[in-house]
């Protein structure tokens, strides 16, 4: 592979706007992230300290191995929902090294609304233990929750991606053998009581763990008992009575300690073996990837030079660089692992979906991981290209992409539009991974052209009705979609929905890229699967 010649002015006014901008963007998502992580009332940790608990940040640093990278996903899911009070949806997810073997870590905050489960917090479970099964990555589900939040229960409860996908997940990872260790540090009440009951290893704290269906107050108004949470599902009973917990532990460093211990036990898995040699920095400095990307998605870049600072040596082998101009592909290495690499660098024609579909059928063949860095505002419309069969070139793109069975990785650089989100790996398409950077946009269309597009068609209606709306009566109609398609297009938004696995500062995209492309080498490739191409 050669390296990538780079023609960045790094003294250009452009580059200098787009640091400062990005510098920007990501000290607020810095602050944010530390709010997040970090802050919280004293009235709640000092209620941690009088019940002997440890925050969930002081359990990850005694079950991960000491210097280890913890990858975190969705740290800021729920940011726009509930006022703002339930950082992190409650929960704190991410792949992290235990034993020396990539786990994946669920864990409930018992420093908000003491770990309840609002219906983000659920939605971030069941993609949390997704994860589990796509890459077979073991799990260590640390549990303390007051349980459902009951108001929006009617949100959390009954339909098929909410808390009983949580369990249905933990059933279908045992019946892959992967294995699944919860510690029990505290209350694990109604459906939260499955979680430690289908783990295959199960330790629970004394004076603190609990397990039970009902807890004492909903005993006392169900039947009119009257028992402690000790004598209803404490460790004591559970360990040596019911047998619905394995380990009694004295403390939490003693249950962390010995959750680590069991997982020595279990026996890893061979992992799949792709291309790799030593890895190599990028020859390019990542920091200037800050200057790179406009801070408005509808100007644009050269794609390369964000290969250039994301990949070993800045060294990329492109595939067809006089071909469908407007999507770069070509091949590269990340922690020295061989990827194939699908960039945007304009609107996909039909020439470049073509492109894309053959290239990805090559890498598959090969057993090469894809990388999408997504910056697209579509597929191009009008007449001439419908003549060309664009959208059947399209569907020829999305089917491939679909099909392979090789792992996909998806990064939104800047915009995520349409059906290019389709094309490109989006949610719905099943990816490894989906990140976004902090000035990325994701939508149907853009906010002008939602605005415009319902503009003409009011505008239309009422000639129809022989009636002339005037430049304020225009501009009330606009503005009301402009505002809507702002606020819920950025990636605040997504990452509050839990539409990515989190928004990334640039800088930090290789290394992320680089853990979840090795977590992913736990699970078999499997075999390709192709539908009907229409030619």
């Amino acid at each position: 592979m050669s390296r990538i010649v780079s023609h960045l002015d790094t003294r250009s006014d452009s580059y200098r706007h787009n640091h400062a901008e990005m510098t920007r963007r990501v000290q607020e998502l810095r602050a944010l992230t530390h709010k997040v992580r970090h802050e919280r009332p004293e009235r709640d940790l000092e209620r941690l300290k009088r019940q002997n608990k440890l925050t969930v940040r002081e359990r990850l640093d005694l079950l991960l191995d000491p210097g280890t990278p913890f990858l975190e996903l969705s740290t800021l899911a729920a940011n726009r929902a509930y006022g703002g009070e339930v950082h992190g949806a409650g929960q704190v997810s991410g792949i992290g090294i235990v034993n020396g073997r990539e786990v994946i870590v669920h864990a409930d905050d018992p420093s908000i609304k003491g770990g309840a489960w609002y219906p983000l917090s659920v939605k971030k479970i069941v993609r949390t233990l997704d994860i589990a099964i796509e890459n077979r990555l073991p799990v260590i589900h640390l549990c303390d929750s007051a349980g459902g939040f009951l108001p929006l229960q009617s949100q959390l409860f009954p339909d098929r991606y909410e808390a009983g996908r949580i369990f249905r997940n933990q059933c279908t990872l045992s019946k892959l053998g992967v294995p699944q260790i919860a510690v029990v540090l505290g209350h694990c009440t109604a459906g939260g009581a499955y979680i430690p009951a289908l783990a295959d290893y199960s330790v629970i704290v004394r004076g603190n763990g609990g397990v039970f269906l009902g807890g004492p107050p909903l005993v006392k108004a169900a039947t009119g008992e009257v028992v402690t949470a000790e004598a209803l599902g404490g460790a004591d009973m559970h360990t040596s009575v019911s047998g619905t917990c394995d380990y009694p532990a004295d403390d939490e460093p003693q249950a962390l300690a010995m959750a680590r211990d069991i997982l020595a036990q279990t026996t890893p898995i061979e992992k799949q073996r792709i291309d790799r040699v030593e890895p190599e920095d990028p020859y390019y400095d990542p920091a200037e990837l800050y200057g790179i990307v406009p801070s408005d998605w509808k100007t644009g870049f050269d794609v390369r030079e964000v290969i250039a600072r994301l990949v070993d040596g800045s060294r990329f082998h492109e595939y067809q660089p006089q071909y469908g101009p407007t999507l770069v592909c070509g091949f590269a290495r990340i922690w020295g692992r061989k990827v194939g690499i699908l960039a945007n660098n304009g609107v996909l024609f039909n020439d470049s979906s073509l492109k894309a579909a053959h290239f990805m059928r090559l890498c598959d063949r090969d057993g090469t991981p894809l990388v999408f860095l997504q910056n697209i505002t579509g597929y191009m419309v009008g007449r001439e290209y419908e003549e060309r069969g664009i959208t059947k070139d399209g569907a020829k793109m999305i089917m491939t992409q679909v099909g392979v069975r090789v792992p996909k990785f998806t990064v939104i650089v800047g915009g995520s539009f349409g059906a290019g989100n389709y094309g490109m790996c989006g949610r719905a398409y099943d990816g490894r991974f989906l990140w976004m950077w902090p000035q990325s946009q994701i939508a149907v269309m853009g906010a002008e052209q939602a605005a415009n597009t319902l503009a003409e068609v009011k505008i239309r209606q009422l000639e129809r009705q022989g009636q002339q709306l005037s430049d304020e009566q225009i501009a009330a109609i606009r503005d009301p979609v402009l505002q809507s398609f702002r606020a819920e297009s950025d990636a605040y938004h997504s990452t509050s929905e839990l539409w990515d696995d989190g928004i990334l500062d640039p800088l930090d995209t290789r290394n992320a890229l680089g853990m979840a492309i090795v977590a992913s080498l736990n699970a078999p490739f499997g075999e390709p699967g192709y539908g009907v191409l229409r030619l």
